[in-house]
């Protein structure tokens, strides 16, 4: 799993990953939005999307195969117990403010029912998408991939 973020990290720089969200906002018009106005659900909704990208990315570079294996493998980490479990790794190195937004995430009321998880795992992993989705329009995608990293080898999911 390293060497694949490593080498993504090496032929990529941080700059050219920051403001992504900003370009795609300019490019269709969209107007900037005070990101303390996000409530915890919008910011787990653009969380889940950049987190699963994340996953697919580095699936995908694992190996091309069929469709239904990188799906199969990406599902197996994309989902809320598996994110519930990283998120409980990793809670003692976050910020103050990291772990703030990760706590409004978790305690917000969703009005959907966890379909495949707990309602403890789906709740810490909403809690998790906000943190992952309150980075990404921090521009701090670098964040997103350290605790992501750091987040699967504690928890013992390799990719």
């Amino acid at each position: 799993m390293g060497d694949c973020i490593k080498d993504m990290s090496d032929n990529i720089s941080n700059e050219a990953i920051k403001g992504i969200d900003k370009y795609i906002r300019n490019y269709f018009d969209v107007s900037d939005v005070d990101i303390r106005t996000y409530s915890p659900l919008a910011l787990a909704y653009i969380g889940d999307g950049v987190y699963d990208l994340v996953i697919r990315s580095i699936v995908v570079g694992r190996g091309n195969t069929k469709a239904s294996k990188l799906h199969f493998r990406t599902s197996q980490i994309v989902k809320a117990a598996s994110q519930a479990r990283l998120i409980e790794a990793m809670e003692d190195e976050l910020t103050e403010e990291e772990h703030y937004v990760y706590k409004r995430g978790r305690n917000a009321k969703s009005p959907t029912m966890a379909k495949n998880a707990t309602m403890r795992d789906y709740r810490e992993a909403t809690g998790f998408e906000a943190l992952v989705g309150y980075l990404y329009l921090q521009d701090k995608f670098e964040r997103i991939l350290e605790i992501t990293k750091t987040g699967l080898a504690r928890i013992e999911l390799d990719i």
